[in-house]
This record gives structure tokens, C-alpha cells and sequence, in this order.
């Protein structure tokens, strides 16, 4: 089975199965997840995350804020555990 997910609407490059960095300035903190499960297009990078990836980074995005976080950087394994 190919993992090749379709073409990006962006270039037409085709999408496949990788990692981004994930980060969100909160205004108060950034919050930075690095190898974050993605769709990333081999022509120009771009990425998508799937619905219940970003579920979990809403959650850890939300936790950030509740700690008052400044700077809060992690990666994936540690958080989908």
C-alpha cells in the first residue's frame, strides 16, 4: 500500500506521511510541539494534521495556558503517551 495521501491543493505536489513542528504564539507564551503526525506535501513542505492530532494539541495548548506558560516546548512521543 502506497503512502501517498493525494495531491497538495497548494502545489499539486503529492502528500505523504511525516512530522511538523507544531507552534502557537498565545500571546502571554509560545507553545512549541516538535514531530507532530502530519500530511506533508514533497514539493513544497506544507503540512496538515489530521483531526485527532489536533484535538490532542488543542489539549496541550490549553494546558500551556492554564500554567501560564512562557515558553513550553515538547515533542510528540512525550505527549501521546
Amino acid at each position: 500500500m502506497s503512502d501517498n495521501l493525494g495531491q497538495c491543493p497548494l502545489c499539486g505536489g503529492e502528500k505523504h506521511l511525516g512530522t511538523t513542528t507544531f507552534a502557537v504564539d498565545l500571546k502571554t507564551g509560545v507553545v512549541v510541539v516538535r514531530d507532530v503526525p502530519a500530511f506533508v506535501c514533497t514539493k513544497c513542505g506544507d503540512a496538515w494534521i489530521d483531526d485527532p492530532v489536533a484535538e490532542k494539541l488543542e489539549g496541550i495548548v490549553a494546558d500551556a495556558r492554564r500554567k501560564h506558560a512562557v515558553v513550553e516546548v515538547t515533542q510528540w512521543q512525550q505527549v501521546a503517551a
